[in-house]
């Protein structure tokens, strides 16, 4: 016959304690590896579908509680430009407002000084000339420069010094294309690429735990 012996040494009650906080470690830091992940993944998505770091770098990632550790924690991913990113995600039509057009600077064409796209106003200002409305039935209408400068417009210069604006002579240069809308095609699966890493957090709470 086999006899066994159990023995419990020290108490019941501190020892499911420190398991629980064990446990609770193992959870936290197993959230925080995978929100961490999935932060680093949707940047890298964002920047390979060509988008560009400025929009790559609004994705935050944030851990509740944000000190200590819970058996309960949580991670956050999000965008701080969810609007855009959310277009490119499932795909949009962008449509001008009242019925005016959207201006789409053409190839070549300077960037905002915030980075993405430049506007009308922003060229204008910044080269102090103004642009000229061409209407072509049956196809996309223009704004083009043709060296006028507007009056009194003045430029800064690259060593920072505030400048008349200069024009030119016997050419036009399109800058912005007009159209009623743009339909932007779907460019990420963000939320696939969530799913996929968040199915490993099971999987680094055991192994956290042991």
């Amino acid at each position: 016959m086999l006899n066994l012996r159990v023995e419990v040494r020290g108490s019941v009650n501190d020892i499911l304690t420190e398991e629980r906080r064990a446990g609770a470690r193992s959870v936290t830091r197993a959230v925080g590896s995978v929100t961490q992940a999935i932060k680093s993944a949707w940047r890298g998505d964002i920047t390979g579908a060509g988008l560009g770091t400025r929009l790559a770098n609004t994705v935050r990632g944030n851990v509740y509680p944000q000190a200590g550790f819970s058996m309960d924690a949580a991670g956050l991913v999000y965008s701080r430009a969810s609007k855009i990113v959310g277009a490119f995600e499932k795909g949009a039509t962008i449509r001008a407002k009242n019925g005016l057009w959207l201006a789409v600077p053409l190839t070549g064409v300077m960037k905002s000084s915030r980075g993405g796209r430049i506007t009308p106003v922003e060229w204008e200002n910044r080269t102090g000339r103004a642009l000229r409305f061409v209407y072509r039935p049956g196809r996309s209408a223009l704004l083009v420069d043709d060296g006028r400068v507007k009056r009194g417009a003045r430029v800064m210069g690259r060593d920072g010094f505030s400048r008349a604006a200069r024009g030119f002579k016997n050419r036009t240069v399109p800058i912005f294309a007009l159209v009623p809308q743009v339909t932007l095609r779907k460019r990420l699966n963000l939320y696939t690429t969530a799913l996929r890493l968040a199915g490993n957090l099971p999987q680094r709470i055991v192994d956290g735990w042991r």
